[in-house]
């Protein structure tokens, strides 16, 4: 389940699969990771998204490694 997305700003990042420099537009996302609806609440890990706006890939990263 994820929370309500704010607008996507645009910043310009190199794109692996155009491989430039490309304008993407980013925003985050809390996803959540479990499993067990009793537990849910406790595994909920902030997402940077990102989609580049000169071929259209899409990428997720996960912002909190602990």
């Amino acid at each position: 389940m994820a929370a309500k997305e704010p607008s996507p700003q645009t910043v310009l990042e190199r794109c692996s699969n155009c491989e430039r420099e490309t304008e993407h537009t980013v925003s985050l996302e809390i996803r959540t990771e479990g499993s067990n609806p009793e537990t849910d609440h406790y595994s909920r890990e902030p997402y940077r998204l990102t989609r580049c706006l000169g071929c259209g890939t899409r990428r997720s990263q996960r912002m909190n490694n602990a």
